[in-house]
């Protein structure tokens, strides 16, 4: 026999399937809106609706905005020189409240997950190293997450980079390409710089060393 009713069973499916919501808070999410007004419940319905349909991915820097390019690599006040590779959209959030970064990033949409079948050729690693080539670019910040899939994917980019560097100086005298660096101490190993506030955020990147 059903208790609950079908549309409530599906909604709490719904929010099940979302990270870091189990069956409890899904059902509390639930039967919280079922006491939302309509009008809320119709602007939140058309605010997911509208997620995917009104935002594009910048084809510079992989982030989401209204635009392509986006807000961030449209603004002659950034220094195009400064590349600020991070792992998702959020982290450019946490990194931009600090209000000291003025360089460009590099979205990776993902990391380094063997565990999970995430390789380097599931994430913008590619596009990176494409951007690398054809631009003038003087240091590539590595603020990925300090944990072991942020610090494999680290020193994956490293990795290549550095073997781009040197093909790049065999090739040519002087050219040696970007120093590499990665953001340092400000953050717990094992944290995500999703979580992490303005001041831990600040030291990290005003403490980040050569890779």
């Amino acid at each position: 026999m059903r208790i609950l009713p079908r549309s409530v069973e599906k909604l709490i499916e719904s929010f099940s399937r979302l990270p870091g919501i189990g069956p409890k808070t899904a059902g509390r999410l639930t039967f919280y809106l079922l006491h939302v007004p309509q009008t809320e419940l119709d602007n939140f319905s058309d605010a997911i609706k509208n997620l995917k349909l009104q935002t594009v991915y910048c084809s510079k820097c992989f982030n989401i905005g209204e635009t392509d390019p986006c807000v961030i690599c449209s603004s002659l006040d950034r220094d195009e020189d400064l590349v600020c590779v991070v792992e998702q959209p959020i982290d450019i959030l946490s990194i931009e409240k600090t209000g000291k970064y003025k360089g460009v990033y590099h979205v990776l949409h993902g990391r380094i997950d063997p565990l999970n079948n995430i390789g380097p050729d599931e994430i913008r690693i590619s596009e990176l190293i494409k951007r690398v080539k054809t631009g003038h670019i003087r240091e590539i910040i590595l603020a990925t997450n300090p944990n072991m899939e942020g610090e494999a994917t680290a020193m994956y980019i490293n990795r290549e980079l550095k073997t781009l560097s040197s093909e790049a100086g065999s090739r040519s005298a002087g050219n040696q390409g970007p120093i590499v660096t990665r953001i340092a101490h400000g953050l717990p190993v094992g944290g995500d710089i999703e979580y992490a506030d303005e001041v831990t955020l600040t030291k990290a990147m005003e403490g980040r060393r050569e890779y």
